[in-house]
């Protein structure tokens, strides 16, 4: 094989081409050099909160700065939807065969429209991959994400993930399309796949059931022979008293009945005595007051400017400083989780029956404890988490209430 490089002066037939190392060398040199330099203006970017990547879509960058983004508000009813189907018990495969149905332009599809080009041969050809990239994307709730991934080198192309600790979070950079609520949800249920079973039956509330004694899963059981009405769940350490748990199992048809009836309480107290349900959750969740909050904010202001003149005192109330803003946030944070399940319970006024979007916005756990014999009849009991507010004892009971199974 015979190399010519016109440019360089090179001929591999030739003999005087002692100085085609060292050029190379060179080459290598600046290469990597001129990379060193891009790897470091990009850090600096990403650290001062700036985009890195082309905007997700959903976003389009803003005509008149280049470095903001801005809603494309036809891809972000469709990244909504997508996040909605998530809520209401769809797995990515399944929402990309509903969009695919509903003939729904995939991405790519979507900016040839946009700039006027010819389609595909498949415009509407959804893939699962690409429903995972969106529901797992955090820049849809408004935040800058960078450094989610790197290269070893400049020679090489692939791009390694990095971890969450890695990564630097930017909040609130632009309008969010998902809300951190939803998107914290659809993580959850994520990370608790459903799979339809052989009888193409999917447990209402399969992925958030819990056995109480060993902490595993109680796993859906169906078949093609059960009319629905035998569907059940049983935990997944007990098999015929051969597992190391004992028989922790309940129908789901009573579970409808619990969980419903659970809603239905709660529903019912927040619209009878809004005040009484907010102080009650304060009360469950060892927060403070809202005047105590607002002496704790005060004395945040006064110790930060004391620790600004006083530098003997700075460890001090520096550790003060800390102690207060912790209580302020967990103030702020319970104030913001009795807002978000205040607005569930507001979109389900008056249901009538379960779906899996009500299911799955409203109950983060269930945990399912054995049965007992009480007075000759099988009684269990059954503990509900709620998303954002956990368990919710009401104040006329002391007991956690039992329910028939």
């Amino acid at each position: 094989m015979r190399y010519i490089a016109i440019n360089d002066g090179v001929d591999t037939a030739r003999e005087d081409n002692e100085f085609t190392p060292l050029r190379n060398w060179f080459n290598d040199f600046y290469a990597k050099d001129t990379s060193k330099k891009v790897r470091a203006i990009k850090r600096a970017q990403g650290q001062a909160g700036e985009h890195l990547t082309k905007p997700p879509y959903g976003y389009i960058v803003s005509p008149t700065d280049k470095k903001q983004w801005i809603v494309d508000e036809e891809a972000a009813a469709v990244v909504k939807r997508i996040f909605d189907l998530c809520i209401g018990g769809k797995g990515p495969m399944q929402i990309a065969k509903i969009l695919k149905e509903d003939k729904v332009l995939t991405a790519k599809a979507h900016y040839a429209k946009k700039k006027g080009k010819a389609f595909s041969e498949n415009p509407y050809d959804w893939r699962d991959s690409t429903i995972v990239g969106i529901l797992e994307r955090m820049d849809y709730c408004g935040h800058t994400v960078n450094f989610k991934s790197y290269s070893k080198s400049h020679k090489l192309k692939k791009r390694i993930p990095t971890t969450k600790e890695q990564q630097a979070i930017f909040f609130n950079t632009h309008e969010a399309i998902v809300e951190d609520a939803v998107f914290e949800r659809v993580q959850e249920l994520r990370a608790n796949k459903r799979r339809p079973t052989k009888a193409e039956r999917q447990g209402l509330f399969s992925g958030l059931v819990y056995c109480a004694d060993c902490g595993s899963k109680l796993h859906f059981a169906t078949c093609k022979s059960f009319n629905g009405s035998q569907d059940h769940y049983r935990c997944a350490k007990y098999k015929s008293n051969t597992g190391s748990c004992t028989a922790h199992f309940i129908r789901e048809e009573v579970l409808k009945q619990i969980v419903w009836s659970r809603i239905f309480d709660v529903t019912a107290l927040f619209f009878d005595d809004i005040m009484a349900f907010h102080e009650m959750m304060y009360h469950q969740r060892s927060a403070e007051t809202e005047k105590e909050m607002k002496r704790r904010k005060r004395e945040v202001g006064q110790a930060r400017k004391l620790s600004a003149e006083y530098e003997a005192e700075q460890r001090e109330l520096e550790e003060k400083v800390k102690a207060d803003q912790q209580e302020v946030d967990t103030y702020e944070q319970n104030k913001s989780d009795f807002d978000s399940f205040a607005a569930i319970i507001r979109k389900y006024v008056g249901i009538k029956e379960l779906t899996p979007a009500i299911v799955n916005e409203f109950i983060k756990k269930i945990i399912v404890h054995a049965p007992e014999k009480v007075d000759g009849k099988r009684v269990q009991k059954v503990d509900i988490v709620f998303n954002f507010v956990g368990e919710i004892n009401f104040l006329s009971a002391t007991q956690p209430k039992r329910q028939g199974a």
